[in-house]
């Protein structure tokens, strides 16, 4: 499956979270989530490893919430390429996997 095709059942959770929360998601939004998202990302990798406030948790359950949050925030970015137009397939393979046909 393509990062684009992923990006349907993305949206559609992404489209339940708003209407239930009530939230307009404005240009802005999506890439403020980006942020927010990230710091969440930050936290949850700190708390891993041992530099932040682990709350009691196991190193299980900080496994998982470092996992949780590096979904989020790929769910966001995926978000963020449909909001505008950016096909995240072809803008890996042009910017990053072409790099293994010029070291061919």
């Amino acid at each position: 499956m393509s990062l684009k095709a992923a990006t349907d059942p993305v949206q559609q959770v992404c489209d339940l979270y708003a209407e239930r929360c009530g939230i307009e998601r404005d240009d802005d939004w999506f890439l403020l989530k980006i942020q927010e998202e990230l710091g969440e990302l930050v936290q949850a990798h700190l708390r891993l490893t041992a530099r932040g406030r682990t709350k009691g948790q196991s190193r299980a359950e900080l496994e998982g919430a470092r996992a949780d949050e590096a979904a989020d925030l790929l769910c966001q970015v995926l978000l963020y390429c449909r909001r505008f137009g950016i096909d995240p397939d072809e803008a890996i393979q042009r910017k990053w996997l072409s790099w293994l046909d010029k070291a061919a």
